[in-house]
């Protein structure tokens, strides 16, 4: 019982997990704001600039 207890007590004090919850926390806060700014940039028409940039990346023109 006195082990298990140590190893609760050093998973408490484990902060690899808090780690790993905070970059994706950071990841999910950014890729919210680029979809905004994205959806913003573009008059709020989000699929039309995603299949210009698509089309532009495919065809390997230059697209101004």
């Amino acid at each position: 019982m006195n082990k298990l207890m140590q190893q609760v007590r050093a998973f408490g004090r484990d902060e690899e997990g808090a780690q790993v919850i905070e970059y994706a926390l950071i990841i999910a806060v950014v890729s919210i704001t680029l979809v905004v700014a994205l959806r913003n940039l573009n008059g709020n028409n989000f699929s039309g600039f995603i299949n210009r940039v698509g089309t532009c990346l495919t065809n390997g023109t230059s697209c101004a």
